[in-house]
């Protein structure tokens, strides 16, 4: 049996209150991921300008 599916049989045993705790919980983790994710774009994005260039080649070659 996998993640998901005792996760889905554990959920089917609480009691409302708690199930909708875990829906909260869901939403959170759903939001934490998209955020880090568009950040990631965003800061892809504006550091592209900076660090490809020929000077930053230049600098970090020897490294």
């Amino acid at each position: 049996m996998n993640t998901k599916s005792i996760l889905i049989k554990e959920i089917e045993n609480l009691p409302e209150p708690l199930a909708a705790e875990v829906l909260d919980f869901v939403r959170f983790l759903e939001h934490k991921k998209a955020d880090g994710f568009e950040n990631y774009i965003q800061s892809e994005s504006s550091l592209k300008k900076e660090w490809l260039t020929p000077a930053e080649d230049e600098a970090w070659k020897d490294l």
